[in-house]
């Protein structure tokens, strides 16, 4: 996963998420936008872990 890419589309989503927020959309729309960007922290969360451990794998010879 690249977690560059990853990081700008969480940005997109929390943008989209603030003026989604202040144009009125329901409440049940705001917790799809909620969901997704949670999910896409997840994913961020598990590139970056899977990065250190490739890294980590490198320094202790494996």
């Amino acid at each position: 996963m690249d977690v560059q890419m990853l990081t700008t589309w969480i940005r997109a989503r929390y943008q989209q998420l603030r003026d989604a927020r202040d144009a009125g959309v329901t409440s049940t729309e705001l917790a799809v936008m909620a969901g997704a960007l949670l999910l896409g922290a997840g994913l961020l969360v598990v590139a970056i872990r899977s990065k250190l451990t490739e890294k980590i794998g490198v320094i202790n010879g494996g």
